[in-house]
């Protein structure tokens, strides 16, 4: 087969999933080529310049503790950080970063441009070519056949894409590119399922028309709460968002125009995101609420131009313009680029494994949006799995698979193995049912060792994390056995109950005191550590949450028991008596690895669990 370029390893896509797939491919010591439309918008951020938020910025934090530039990358182009949550226990802590949305993209442009072994060819894939089952190039829409070991895809919303504006369609995967309909073609002739979804995004505004007096002001957060292990920022002055509410005549004006609306007209079908629907939607569905609020969110230092969160619409143009003016502090506004909905084309992710590699080809593998996703730290997680898989698929070793019990990214890839995908997918730490021992603050204790193992680190960092690791347990070894006179607490001495001395283990535990409250007295009692928040936060976090931590540890293990009994490939559903027909047909779909997640997939019950226990005990032994 004549080629024009050979690589270990194709990712079609230069979004957040392909970014974070070829980089895995490079510190891995493969070769990967990025086939993109445009090689200056790697990771472009194509609606929220923002990275993190509930759960999502939990995946950030794995991602980085892998060796990932998700966080990295939103450390340097922040201008705004927060903490969210804080009210409730570390678990749920989750950091968000209001990124410059060119610097960002800049970042990761010059990051790739910088890394040993990664190619940028701008193209647009047409056709995947597989050989006996397994893939063996690609061919580009311009004629290029370029040849590899393995493909990820990692489309977005490019995937036959459709972009409406009220009655206006555009064939485009983003506003002013190109889709990729041929590629589609090319998954039906493999004998893919495809289906579609839909997302959207709200107009942009002009900030300098904007009465920010009338906005409430949301500050960033003192100390900045940096996403990376590797940030070195100094720091800066944070850029303000604002919080503003749409009015009755917003309402109205909305309600009176719903039948130009794509999603209400008919002109869209397909299912779009449950909780972040378009500002027509909540108020079709919410109907009882007079009002809802709107982020107005900066898109950089260097541009007036601002993101209304909270507004995704794809009403027709006029009528954006009449009800964003309705908008508190929005009266004068100018839209300088309407919003729209986007349909696209994904594959439904029963059709991989949970390694991401496709079951219908060898080599395949699927990652972000084409799985059934939304959100950039969804795509960039399962871009950084593909990417390890693939290489070690190239090298004949065994599939990374992360466990609900071991990461976000182990609970997203999980649900999306085992559960149809009926609108697009969206983390939350709810999802998650051990999610008190996958905090934020531990991710590198849970991950660094995958990290080790895969060569996705620098020994320079594993040893300063192993130093961090150390050091935490000093701090929690000194609050156990240091007594502090209570007079010597100040504030805090008339909520002890009348005590005289106490241990600072058993402040740490009083649920009356927030973890802010205990850090200074901390830094105060043990003067080695006074100047490193991160080493006190983790030893407060370690003391007050020991004992449902190890509770939930408990329940852990009898989790991996059933996580262990593997169902290996080639076993048949068919035969087996005493199933339900809904949980065969469902086992035949799913095609589960464990019996763990055979007894997730909804619609199968205990005793199905149990009935294909007892089969898959015989055919293991009859297999010896």
């Amino acid at each position: 087969m004549p080629t024009n370029k050979d690589f270990d390893i194709i990712v079609i896509g230069g979004g957040h999933a392909g970014v974070e797939a070829a980089l895995a491919i490079a510190r891995m010591g493969k070769t990967a080529a990025i086939v993109t439309m445009d090689k200056r918008k790697l990771a472009l951020m194509s609606c929220n310049p923002a990275i993190g938020g509930i759960a999502k910025s939990h995946v950030v934090k794995e991602i980085d503790a892998l060796g990932g530039v998700m966080g990295v990358a939103a450390d340097a182009s922040g201008i705004q950080f927060r903490k969210l949550n804080l009210s409730r226990g570390p678990a749920v802590w989750s950091t968000r970063v209001q990124c410059d949305r060119r610097a960002y993209n800049d970042f990761i442009c010059d990051y790739v441009a910088n890394t040993k072994g990664i190619e940028v060819i701008e193209a647009l894939a047409g056709q995947i070519i597989v050989e006996d089952g397994k893939v063996k190039a690609i061919r580009t829409e311009d004629g290029q056949l370029i040849s590899c070991n393995a493909i990820i895809v990692a489309t977005g919303t490019f995937l036959g894409g459709l972009i409406h504006i009220g009655e206006k369609k555009i064939k485009a995967g983003r506003i002013g590119e190109n889709a990729a309909y041929k590629l589609s073609d090319s998954f039906r002739e493999l004998g893919f399922e495809i289906s579609r979804l839909k997302t959207g995004t709200p107009p942009r505004l002009d900030g300098d028309t904007i009465d920010w007096d009338k906005c409430d002001i949301q500050p960033g957060h003192i100390p900045i709460p940096f996403f990376s292990s590797h940030t070195k920022r100094k720091p800066f002055e944070q850029s303000p968002c604002y919080l503003t509410y749409t009015t009755d005549q917003t309402k109205k004006i909305i309600l009176e125009n719903l039948h130009r609306s794509p999603m209400f007209s008919g002109q869209i079908n397909s299912v779009g995101p449950r909780y972040c629907p378009s500002i027509e939607d909540k108020f079709h569905r919410f109907a009882d609420k007079p009002r809802h609020q709107l982020f107005l969110e900066p898109e950089g230092n260097g541009t007036s131009e601002v993101y209304p969160n909270g507004f995704s619409t794809s009403l027709p143009e006029d009528v954006q313009i009449a009800a964003i003016k309705t908008v508190i502090g929005l009266e004068n506004v100018e839209i300088t680029r309407p919003g729209y909905a986007v349909e696209y084309d994904f594959c439904p992710p029963h059709q991989i494994k949970p390694s991401l590699e496709t079951r219908l080809a060898k080599g395949l593998f699927f990652a972000g949006q084409i799985n059934g996703t939304s959100g950039y730290e969804e795509a960039a997680g399962q871009g950084l799995m593909a990417g390890i898989n693939s290489v070690l698929y190239i090298e004949k070793q065994a599939p990374f698979v992360l466990d609900r019990s071991e990461a976000y990214i182990g609970v997203m890839i999980d649900d999306l193995t085992t559960r149809p995908t009926t609108e697009p997918y969206r983390l939350f730490t709810s999802r998650a049912e051990y999610r008190l021992a996958m905090r934020e603050d531990n991710s590198r204790d849970r991950l660094i060792k995958y990290a080790q193992r895969y060569g996705l680190i620098e020994k320079e960092m594993l040893s300063k994390f192993t130093s961090i690791q150390k050091e935490t347990a000093l701090v929690v070894k000194f609050c156990k056995e240091t007594q502090v006179p209570t007079n010597e607490l100040s504030d805090l001495n008339g909520r002890l109950k009348g005590k005289s001395k106490v241990s600072l283990e058993y402040i740490i535990k009083q649920p009356d005191f927030t973890i802010a409250e205990i850090l200074p007295i901390l830094a105060k009692f043990d003067g080695r550590f006074s100047n490193n928040s991160e080493i006190l936060e983790r030893a407060a976090i370690h003391i007050r949450y020991q004992g449902y931590v190890d509770k939930q540890e408990r329940e852990i293990k009898k989790f991996k028991k059933l996580e262990n009994e593997s169902i290996p490939d080639g076993f048949s559903y068919n035969d087996i008596k005493g199933l339900k027909k809904e949980a065969s047909e469902k086992f035949v779909r799913f095609l589960p690895v464990s019996l763990g997640q055979a007894g997730r997939i909804e619609g199968v019950t205990p005793g199905d669990v149990s009935v294909l226990s007892v089969y898959l005990k015989r055919f293991k032994a009859a297999a010896k």
